[in-house]
């Protein structure tokens, strides 16, 4: 009996589409397969329970490490935890290549939102803070420090924030006599000047979000990653990227297609090559998946999620080699 059946899932951490992850991978016995944002474990489990597989996880939070700690002391040796960002997954997993199949979640974990003391989420009060690995400048720093300019820029950028000028004077206002050290208060300053719309999102939820990519280079980490993976797959390997919002969407899929060879028709007037190498991947869907309406209407954080898979093609030479798990 697979002995992660015994191990009770983690309340409150519910992985997005994860029937469509599953079947993107489709993990076999004797893979190998990497899940560059461990978070709450339950793709990690799933993978596991799914196949006599080895799974390696990835995260920054020292929180999450812990969690896939406690995992791998049921999963008989195969789950291997590493503690880093998914942007340097190549050299942290370097000496375990090449992988059947890697996957992204790029939703902030259950577990940082519902914990105020980390300071993610508009809806508990805590201090503000955004630090997926505790280090670096906090969402505070930012807030207090910067300059209206740069905040605007910032909750536009990353938030796509329409109102980003008009919140970033609420904010250098604010601080100007008290500093913002709470996430409820921050929110209290952004609902002042942004107006509910039909949708019924709260207010606050773009700046929080353009605020908590700024503070953990999410975009820069992406960038790495969507170069990176492909790289570390076998043939026949799968890369799964699953995103909650349109600003990674489109990085996903602009990468994707330019290692698909699909990066639009030559010019008419250019001589076309008399021998045209086959890139070494193909897009495993033509369109992104969305969660299903009933998924959506159990889990909202699913409502947004689309998932964009690379395969690499079995007759592509693989540039990877490495030692077994």
């Amino acid at each position: 009996m697979n002995a992660l059946a015994a191990l009770p899932v983690n309340d409150g951490h519910v992985p997005v589409m994860l029937a469509e992850v599953l079947a993107s991978l489709s993990p076999r016995d004797g893979g190998r397969y990497l899940d560059g944002t461990f978070g709450g474990g339950g793709y990690a489990r799933a993978i596991l329970q799914s196949a006599e597989c080895t799974l390696h996880g990835i995260d920054r939070d020292p929180d999450a490490i812990i969690r896939g700690e406690e995992m791998a002391r049921q999963a008989d040796g195969r789950l291997i935890m590493h503690q880093g960002t998914f942007g340097a997954m190549e050299t942290l997993v370097e000496e375990f290549v090449p992988f059947d199949g890697i996957v992204l979640d790029l939703g902030v974990s259950s577990f940082q939102i519902d914990q105020a003391e980390r300071g993610f989420s508009f809806r508990h009060d805590g201090p503000l803070d955004m630090r997926m690995g505790g280090n670096g400048v906090s969402a505070a720093d930012i807030v207090n420090g910067e300059s209206e300019q740069t905040i605007a820029d910032i909750l536009y950028r990353y938030g796509e924030e329409k109102l980003s000028r008009r919140i970033a004077r609420a904010i250098v206002n604010a601080r100007a006599e008290e500093t913002i050290t709470t996430t409820g208060y921050l929110a209290r300053i952004i609902r002042s000047c942004v107006p509910r719309d039909r949708s019924g999102i709260d207010p606050a939820t773009r700046s929080f979000q353009g605020l908590r990519i700024a503070v953990n280079d999410e975009l820069g980490e992406l960038e790495r990653a969507l170069e990176a993976a492909p790289r570390l797959l076998a043939p026949g390997g799968v890369f799964t990227v699953v995103t909650f919002h349109s600003l990674e969407d489109r990085m996903v899929k602009r990468a994707m297609a330019v290692h698909a060879g699909r990066t639009g028709n030559p010019s008419r007037y250019e001589p076309i090559p008399l021998h045209q190498n086959k890139p070494d991947f193909d897009l495993l869907h033509s369109r992104p998946q969305s969660a299903t309406d009933e998924e959506a209407r159990e889990n909202p954080r699913a409502r947004s999620a689309r998932l964009r898979a690379l395969v690499r093609t079995p007759a592509a030479a693989t540039s990877v080699s490495g030692t077994s798990a």
